[in-house]
């Protein structure tokens, strides 16, 4: 077995030992911790395009890596992007036969090692991950994906990142990725990057209490554990 297939057989194993979103509380979209941080994180990205200057966003090309259910393909689809300029790449047949079921046909659907997927170099406006490289814990599995994301990404479009950068003490699954490794990982890349995201086991403690208590606690920036970038290809 390659070191390669190594990391990708535990990756399977690390997803499988995860509780099912929408099933476990602490996932559920109903919980107000959860939708107030999705809200959060759409209401940022949104002001990032608006940042870039970008109007009408059905012109752009987009893939996912990790693209999981179809959950932030559908969130694209709701901002404007048009379905066949949308590619999404996921390693789990199971989440990747979900999203099939929900997702247009006109969306482009991979299945398997998003380095193994043809796809065009310099073919993409944005490369988008989301909580995928968190779950990546061999350094140099990591460099080979970041590597290829950024040879799908046109000149002048970029890598669009949202992760969280600090280690969970309770989950040996997951490895927080900061902003020093980021940079290490698109040396080549222009950033610019903001912190969003409540703590979620402070966030699902407070929004318990009163919803209102999350964004109280959200305008304390240490207490902010993703973050939300553009790595800008020159």
């Amino acid at each position: 077995m390659t070191e390669d297939s190594a990391e990708i057989a535990a990756v399977r194993q690390r997803y499988a030992r995860r509780p099912v979103h929408g099933v476990d509380w602490r996932y559920n979209p109903l919980n107000p911790s959860v939708w107030q941080s999705v809200h959060e994180r759409q209401q940022k990205m949104l002001r990032l395009f608006r940042r870039l200057g970008w109007q009408d966003l059905s012109t752009f090309a987009l893939l996912e890596v990790g693209s999981g259910s179809g959950g932030n393909l559908l969130e694209l689809l709701r901002f404007g992007f048009d379905p066949h300029k949308l590619q999404g790449v996921e390693l789990l047949e199971e989440r990747h036969a979900k999203a099939r079921d929900m997702l247009p046909p006109a969306l482009r659907l991979s299945c398997g090692d998003a380095c193994e997927v043809d796809v065009p170099s310099a073919s993409q406006d944005v490369v988008l991950q989301s909580t995928v490289f968190s779950s990546l814990l061999d350094d140099a599995f990591q460099q080979r994906l970041a590597d290829a994301m950024w040879r799908w990404v046109k000149p002048g479009g970029g890598v669009l990142w949202y992760d969280f950068t600090v280690n969970n003490p309770g989950n040996a699954d997951v490895r927080g990725v900061p902003l020093k490794r980021v940079r290490e990982l698109f040396p080549q890349g222009k950033m610019q990057a903001q912190r969003i995201t409540l703590a979620p086991p402070i966030a699902r403690r407070v929004a318990a209490v009163h919803p209102s208590l999350y964004t109280l606690f959200n305008t304390v920036p240490v207490l902010r554990t993703h973050v939300l970038a553009w790595i800008a290809k020159s």
